[in-house]
């Protein structure tokens, strides 16, 4: 009777697909699938159409099901792109401008651009970009790029003005900037979390599926009961967030006040030159309302409010003047990097066509409008920029008071003339929004401005009723792979993959190494490249400290071995050509001063610039040494060159006594390069950037369709081993099979470390002369550019490398490179660029 043969089956808990399918089922199961992963508000519509990927705590679309490579390019170049930048994280610090300057300015340096104090951004009128770094360690000790907005000045005119200013940083990125800020601002942890939404309970949300889920015979009717019964779900909370952690902080020193609103301000990114015209399609101006619809609820009662003051009903009615010339732009490239423009719009909803369509612009509408001109040459003015969507009570009750959309649908079923436009009036919701302007490709001579958009943040709760409207349109959706190839085609680095030096670009190449080393595992050895073969040391890693620190020792010996060899030169010198008067020891003393002096200047300049004084690499972003190098590596003649020596683009001339400080002063830094091949071929990631000989550059000379030079294939040293420790984990096992004893001798034995057929183990050797073709740096970017027509790659160099190749490079030769894909023995001669 014990046995579970005999005993009586239990129910089965799994409800038939009609149950599950009811609306307080969804939610359940939503809500219980968000728990690791948080979602969007437009996952489910991303869910259905895209492959989703999990990945910085959420679940977010990585690359539509359909082909649409080309399509989601044409639409970036010709068209509009649309991508939900929701899972970005967003930290308020709220303080005097005064205090809250003197404390970033610790964490950023304006040798790499304008900080937070450049006027433009700090008046609230453009929308700022920089580096963040650990306080006072510039340049070492990276946390990653940001992007941040000032909220405009009230015009109340007081020197110590409360300020408010919104940090937008990657999800990676977000947990190390947020300990850095509360550290350099003494904030300290508040006894109470202060949760800005009511979270639905674990308790609650078990009764509701113990009522979903109990089994009888009037379960249909206890469903129905249980869905009256289930509040609406809000979305609500981030994936970054540690459970039961606090969302403000406040320095009882400086009287800061840091907030995390993340998820609490969605945000939406439109790319390519129709942008304006999907915009001005999609959304329109609030109308001006003196009067409540309903003195029940409290919907639209803020915007009552603000309609009572002339000074913000003339300031809306600007806005609107300025948001409907966009129409006039062909591009939004034309408008000033980062300009804000804020707005009140009405619901989207109401305005959707019938059917989806494309926004194309129309010219005869503005045609040499001198407010267009205008708008051009002034840009939007500072008073333009102000939203209500900095204030979160009016954002709360924005997402609070939203029409569901089950009572628009039951209003346009009562329509006299089905298909005419639902007109709510006073009941329609007023939803404050900010426009900023993205700049696209600002870097380099090709292609200015492409890639530029806007991006849109509106209070949460509103993200579909945007999203269907945008779609409606003709924008194409995008996900993750498009917004690297946005970038790629930019040339710009991309988060976090081209932030080698900070915590999250280490953390992601780590991830990186794992995925493709067991992707490499799963092969059998007979289907995958012997990368021990082929001269690849490391085919799924980037080994930058190694490649540094080697390109350091490097550049010592050469240091060494000239100096003897200047000595010796000198000794015959002074030999043969100083008079028998002159006392060699006073000849001694003077060069002794003369090092003296240039050692002196040298530290000078290091510490003028911010040099490494440590062991660990990092990525140059000075500005002013990065145009200097970017002329060095033009070529300064032959056919079909501009003649652009350094002088007449305002730099140094490469001398000895320009390079010298710069070996003392960067000894391991990486510089930022992209690079398009010649010939055919397109890189690949982790692809290796090598310096060419000079036989490679005769050859060249002969023969125009040269492509580049072949590695000779190397010999599999580790095979004859792993062949050897086969036959003794083979016989270690029959020991055990055979007894005891043998086993226990067998555990004695100690095994060395697994070796895996056709890859390097670590320790790693010389990474720059491993292959006949000294290594400068690796690829993080490469394919074939749509844009170009031919293959282009970006990466990063060694800087002392760089340097040593550029000094000793022809004329017409300078920035030459050879590329080498890992799985290849076939160099490919490429043009390498740093665009600043």
């Amino acid at each position: 009777a014990e046995k579970a043969v005999h005993q009586k089956k239990e129910h089965s808990k799994n409800k038939c697909r009609k149950a599950r399918r009811r609306h307080v089922n969804l939610v359940v199961e939503f809500n219980r699938r968000q728990k690791k992963n948080i979602w969007l508000e437009t996952h489910i519509w991303h869910a259905k159409r895209f492959h989703m990927v999990k990945k910085w705590g959420y679940c977010l679309g990585d690359r539509p099901t359909t082909k649409s490579y080309r399509a989601c390019y044409r639409a970036m170049t010709k068209h509009c792109l649309l991508q939900d930048l929701s899972y970005y994280c967003c930290l308020e610090l709220n303080g005097k401008e005064e205090e809250l300057l003197k404390v970033l300015a610790r964490m950023c340096s304006i040798d790499t651009g304008p900080t937070f104090a450049a006027v433009p951004c700090l008046s609230g009128r453009l929308q700022g970009s920089l580096v963040l770094y650990r306080a006072d360690r510039y340049p070492e000790d990276v946390l990653g790029p940001i992007t941040f907005i000032w909220k405009p000045k009230d015009g109340s005119g007081i020197p110590y003005e409360t300020r408010q200013l919104w940090i937008w940083t990657h999800p990676s990125l977000k947990q190390d900037i947020l300990t850095e800020l509360k550290a350099v601002f003494q904030c300290s942890e508040p006894v109470e979390t202060c949760s800005p939404e009511p979270i639905v309970t674990l308790l609650q949300e078990e009764k509701q599926t113990d009522v979903a889920m109990s089994v009888s015979k009037k379960r249909k009717r206890e469903d129905h009961e249980g869905e009256k019964a289930v509040p609406v779900k809000k979305i609500i909370g981030d994936g970054t967030r540690v459970p039961l952690q606090s969302y403000c902080w406040t320095s009882q020193t400086t009287g800061v006040v840091i907030s995390d609103l993340t998820m609490e301000i969605l945000r939406y990114r439109l790319i390519g030159p129709l942008s304006h015209c999907v915009l001005t399609e999609a959304l329109k101006t609030a109308s001006v309302q003196t009067e409540m619809a309903d003195a029940e609820t409290e919907l639209n009662n803020w915007w009552v409010e603000n309609c009572k003051n002339s000074e913000k009903v003339s300031l809306h009615q600007r806005q609107e003047a300025i948001f409907e010339l966009l129409q006039g732009i062909s591009s939004p490239s034309e408008i000033a990097a980062g300009t804000i423009l804020g707005l009140t719009v009405g619901d989207p909803r109401v305005n959707l066509p019938k059917k989806r369509s494309k926004a194309m612009p129309n010219p005869e509408k503005y045609q040499d409008n001198e407010k267009v001109r205008q708008l051009l040459l002034e840009g939007v003015p500072v008073e333009c920029a102000h939203s209500f969507i900095w204030d979160q009570t009016i954002c709360k009750n924005v997402t609070e008071n939203k029409i569901p959309e089950q009572d628009l649908n039951h209003m346009r079923g009562e329509l006299l003339v089905p298909g005419s436009q639902l007109d709510l009036g006073p009941r329609e919701s007023k939803i404050p929004i900010l426009l900023v302007q993205q700049p696209g490709k600002v870097a380099g001579e090709d292609r200015p401005g492409w890639g530029s958009g806007w991006d849109i943040y509106l209070p949460k709760g509103w993200g579909m009723a945007f999203w269907i409207p945008f779609v409606y349109r003709g924008a194409r959706v995008g996900g993750l792979q498009e917004g690297l190839k946005h970038s790629e085609y930019k040339r710009t680095p991309h988060v976090p993959n081209d932030f080698p030096d900070c915590p999250a670009g280490i953390q992601f190449a780590k991830e990186l190494e794992n995925i493709l080393l067991e992707k490499f595992k799963r092969r059998p050895p007979a289907k995958r490249a012997n990368y021990v073969k082929l001269g690849t040391l490391a085919p799924f890693l980037c080994p930058w400290g190694q490649l540094t620190k080697d390109w350091e020792v490097r550049n010592k010996t050469q240091e060494e071995s000239v100096v003897t060899s200047s000595a010796d030169s000198k000794s015959c010198a002074t030999e043969s050509q100083v008079p028998c008067d002159l006392k060699p020891g006073l000849m001694i003393e003077d060069s002794q001063g003369d090092m003296m002096e240039e050692m002196t200047k040298i530290q000078n300049l290091c510490k003028e610039d911010g040099a490494a004084t440590s062991s660990g690499f990092f990525v140059l972003r000075s500005r002013k040494l990065l145009k200097q190098l970017s002329a060095w590596c033009r070529p300064t003649c032959g056919k079909g060159q501009r003649a652009r020596p350094a002088s007449k683009l305002g730099q140094k001339e490469m001398t000895e006594d320009a390079l010298l400080p710069i070996f003392k002063c960067y000894p391991r830094v990486l510089v930022w390069v992209s690079l398009s091949l010649l010939r055919k071929g397109s890189p690949e990631l982790h692809a290796m950037i090598c310096i060419p000989t000079q036989e490679d550059y005769l050859q060249l000379n002969k023969d125009q369709l040269f492509c580049g030079p072949q590695e000779p294939k190397h010999s599999d040293i580790f095979k004859h081993k792993i062949l050897k420790l086969k036959e003794r984990k083979k016989n270690n096992r029959k020991a055990l099979e055979s007894g005891a004893s043998d086993a226990l001798e067998a555990k004695a034995v100690e095994e060395p470390k697994e070796l895996i057929l056709g890859l390097w183990p670590d320790p790693l050797p010389d990474v720059t002369s491993h292959c006949s073709r000294i290594l400068l740096g690796f690829v993080t970017q490469g394919d074939f550019s749509l844009a170009a027509g031919c293959g282009e790659a970006l990466g990063f160099v060694n800087l002392t490398g760089l340097l040593h190749m550029l000094s000793s490079q022809p004329a017409d030769k300078k920035g030459l490179v050879l590329l080498r894909t890992p799985a290849s023995l076939q160099y490919r001669f490429a043009r390498l660029n740093i665009e600043v």
